[in-house]
């Protein structure tokens, strides 16, 4: 049986595979982060135009609407910045009650 650990892929790989193939592909990367935060400053999610995604920026629903602002990045093409913390009324909605705050640029590769 193989390791979960083992299945693991870098995100950056992922992405070079997948553009190669023709797909259409954003990355998000957390690029600030305080107080309690589950990835550090440097976590790459990459995601295809089909809704396919490797990596992390957080956990939970965090992670679902990132998926959600990619897949309009890729169809529009403008980068974004998002923030999620325990302060801001989405920090409940997407599961980031750890006391912390994220930022998250979002942006289209090729």
């Amino acid at each position: 049986m193989q390791n979960p650990i083992e299945r693991i892929q870098d995100p950056l790989l992922v992405a070079e595979s997948w553009m190669a193939e023709g797909r259409d592909v954003a990355i998000a990367t957390v690029v600030e982060t305080w107080g309690s935060a589950p990835r550090p400053v440097g976590s790459h999610l990459v995601i295809d135009e089909a809704g396919n995604f490797e990596g992390s920026v957080s956990g939970g629903c965090v992670e679902g609407s990132v998926i959600a602002e990619a897949l309009d990045v890729i169809s529009h093409g403008l980068p974004r910045m998002l923030e999620f913390g325990v302060a801001d009324e989405t920090a409940w909605q997407v599961g980031l009650s750890c006391g912390g705050r994220i930022k998250v640029y979002v942006e289209r590769l090729g």
